[in-house]
């Protein structure tokens, strides 16, 4: 079916009577359809819906469409390469969108910029901004709107480079081996067992990351991030609300930053570790072999556990809070604010910058 539009509008059932226009629409609703993309880029859009992405066979991308909602039978499904990557997209013929599953406690209104073929939340986006766009699509848990949903499987083969972007929904990838990017506006996402390069962006939404093997970058406006097994070249999280927590990182490279939320790190090899948050504690326990350590702290004490061994120049500064070392330092400069000198050889760097919160460096 790959390239042909399906259609799952209703203004296309026959006007025979009342009753069986109905009963039409509902066996749409109910209907699940299968899809097969071929090539070396896959990107699959959805507004709304859950989305479940698992290991496949085979040298194609296969999408199981399931749509639901009262108004399941409005919604289109299109397919054809679309600026370099062969694609799946699900229309939805409306500027609001109603997708209530999470219940009374689970009430949202997002906006999202669709482009009119379907795609949205694109990097390269602005490059293409002769094409026609559409207005603002809203997507509320209730109200007026176009009720409906598509929730997906997707099966992905090994090697593959695949993206999805989701409005609004689930997305829970299993042991998925590839270049991975999920995108999501409201999203929340689970990721376990993937291989290769894991990207991970969503507007609000919470993160988990379970035994990841390559590297990863994960990017959050507001949503906590747990991270569990992680080993790779890159390890990099990024919030703009909301905590990290993090253990068994083995990377050469860790950067953490959040706007505001604390950072717990725990079992982490890494040869350059950078630690930041606008607000919030730093608590990071750091097994052997880190050579360049940055921690900075708007507001937030700094709590490092580190190794017997561990050498390095030390500059470290606070604002407001003391300083409490449990190595011996060759003192620079020593004062209740502000310490330099160097701990055993010296060979690598620590630098903790705190605007209030008070230091402790233990030794592990």
């Amino acid at each position: 079916m790959m390239g042909r539009p399906k259609s799952l509008s209703r203004s296309e059932l026959p006007a025979a009577s009342l009753g069986l226009a109905v009963l039409a629409v509902f066996a749409l609703a109910q209907n699940q359809d299968s899809y097969s993309l071929s090539g070396d880029r896959i990107a699959v859009y959805n507004l709304a819906g859950q989305i479940t992405i698992e290991p496949g066979t085979g040298s194609a991308v296969t999408i199981e469409v399931r749509p639901g909602g009262r108004d399941a039978g409005e919604l289109r499904v299109e397919t054809g390469p679309i600026r370099g990557r062969e694609t799946l997209r699900v229309l939805y013929p409306a500027d609001r969108i109603v997708y209530d599953r999470g219940g009374a406690r689970n009430r949202f209104q997002t906006q999202i910029r669709v482009d009119e073929d379907g795609t949205f939340g694109d990097s390269d986006r602005d490059s293409w901004r002769g094409r026609n766009r559409r207005d603002r699509v809203e997507i509320t848990s209730g109200g007026r709107g176009l009720d409906a949903y598509a929730d997906l499987t997707i099966s992905v083969p090994r090697g593959q480079e695949f993206a999805l972007y989701l409005g609004v929904g689930e997305i829970s990838a299993t042991n998925v081996d590839g270049t991975i990017r999920l995108d999501g506006s409201a999203t929340s996402v689970t990721a376990t067992g993937s291989r290769g390069q894991l990207v991970i962006d969503v507007g609000s939404g919470g993160v988990r990351v379970t035994d990841a093997e390559g590297d990863v970058d994960i990017d959050t406006g507001s949503g906590s991030v747990e991270v569990s097994g992680a080993r790779g070249d890159i390890f990099r999280v990024d919030t703009g609300s909301g905590s990290v927590t993090a253990s068994q990182i083995n990377a050469r490279n860790i950067d953490i930053d959040t706007g505001s939320g604390r950072i717990n790190l725990r079992g982490a090899t890494a040869l350059n570790v950078r630690l930041d948050t606008g607000s919030g504690s730093v608590e990071a326990e750091l097994d052997p072999g880190a050579a360049d350590i940055e921690v900075d702290t708007g507001s937030g004490g700094v709590h490092l556990t580190l190794p017997a061994d561990f050498g390095a120049t030390v500059d470290i500064e606070t604002g407001s809070g003391g300083i409490e070392l449990d190595f011996p330092v060759e003192v620079r400069r020593w004062e209740r604010d502000h310490v330099r000198g160097t701990i055993g050889d010296g060979r690598g760097r620590l630098m903790i910058d705190t605007g209030s919160g008070s230091v402790t460096i233990r030794k592990k």
